[in-house]
């Protein structure tokens, strides 16, 4: 793996070619300001953070909104409470109450400042606001730097299953600061592993391996090699949503853990479970029901189950927690698609499909 890490492009629907964006990566990006100004440019900003993550990085943002002593900027603050069990219709409706309070015009540019929780309830406000307004993601942990502040999707989750209710919405910049990471406790890093190792799974065998190769590396949190890593899962990310933006097609393949992972974090309550615990968990499951199917060799388990335990992941489903309760679960799930389960498995390492024919049986023998 090379040291250095590169700017990654998303390119967005050949006839618009306005809409791509781009992705930074490298340490010391929020410190240094000049990224995220080039993306605000003078107008106002709705900076939208949480109660962890303020204390550690808000200033930065500050710094660079209001460089060379400009306070003509209106920059409103709303921060919420940390944690999976947040991302609802109230904090949505927090956000946009505030921007309303405050005279923002569409013109305002909405900043994430946090985790996959902020992006997507952020993304989700700035996409609904006076019917659209840009948003930046700069997202502060390992999962939100390789999944969700990429693609554009937003959204809140709902009693009745996880990000039921949201939108495509993308945003004009990502600015991924890998001195985050240093705070980040060791689980929510942890968490982020199993977004990384699930690229190699279903799009690119030689990532796979590398990963297994660099494992003490990577716990150690090399800085260098996470860089590498972090660019490597965006650019995969990017390719399939420049293929498919809206999850026609392809794009479902990044769901790949997550239809038994989202059962997961609804039967066992959102923020019981990390949401890359949950995929950990998944992820597992699926790979040994490819392998039943003669998929994937029996030596890739056992190296993908090597990888998520030694970050101390589950790799299996929660206890009690058997097949009646998964199904009925991802019943209930957004990919459903004429009452039938969309599964995403290997048909060998490095690629993924999806099928809805996965039977009950399959499941209960590898939960």
């Amino acid at each position: 793996m090379s040291p250095r890490a590169p700017e990654v492009l998303v390119r967005l629907a050949a006839e618009a070619p306005d809409r791509s964006y781009p992705i930074h990566i490298g340490p010391s990006l929020l410190a240094r300001g000049d990224m995220l100004r080039s993306l605000v440019g003078d107008r106002n900003v709705c900076l939208v953070t949480n109660q962890t993550i303020a204390p550690l990085f808000q200033s930065f943002v500050f710094d660079a909104l209001h460089d060379g002593g400009d306070a003509s900027r209106k920059v409103t603050v709303v921060e919420l409470p940390d944690g999976e069990a947040h991302k609802t219709l109230a904090s949505y409706e927090r956000i946009l109450t505030a921007a309303l309070e405050d005279k923002h015009e569409r013109s305002t540019v909405f900043i994430a400042l946090g985790g996959g929780v902020i992006g997507d309830v952020t993304g989700f406000a700035a996409a609904s606001f006076l019917r659209g307004a840009d948003f930046i993601q700069v997202p502060t942990t390992l999962l939100s730097q390789v999944d969700s502040s990429v693609g554009g999707k937003t959204g809140v989750n709902h009693p009745m299953g996880k990000n039921l209710i949201g939108a495509f919405h993308q945003p004009i910049g990502v600015i991924i600061d890998t001195k985050t990471l240093e705070t980040l406790p060791d689980r929510e890093y942890a968490a982020g592993m199993a977004e990384i190792i699930k690229y190699g799974l279903i799009a690119d065998a030689a990532f796979f391996n590398d990963l297994i190769g660099h494992t003490d590396a990577l716990i150690r949190r090399d800085e260098a090699l996470l860089a590498d890593v972090i660019a490597r899962c965006c650019a995969i990310k990017a390719d399939v949503v420049n293929r498919d933006e809206r999850e026609g097609g392809v794009r479902a393949i990044l769901n790949f853990g997550h239809t038994f992972g989202h059962a997961i974090e609804k039967e066992q309550g959102f923020g019981v479970w990390l949401h890359g615990e949950a995929v950990a968990a998944g992820m597992a499951i699926a790979v040994r029901i490819s392998a039943g199917r003669g998929a994937v060799e029996p030596d890739a388990v056992t190296a993908l189950i090597g990888f998520l335990q030694a970050f101390s992941l589950p790799t299996e489903a929660p206890s009690g927690m058997g097949v009646d309760a998964f199904m009925s679960a991802m019943q209930g799930d957004k990919k459903v698609q004429a009452g039938k389960i969309r599964y995403v498995l290997l048909e060998s390492l490095g690629n993924a499909f999806v099928t809805p024919n996965v039977d009950e049986s399959e499941i209960a023998l590898n939960l």
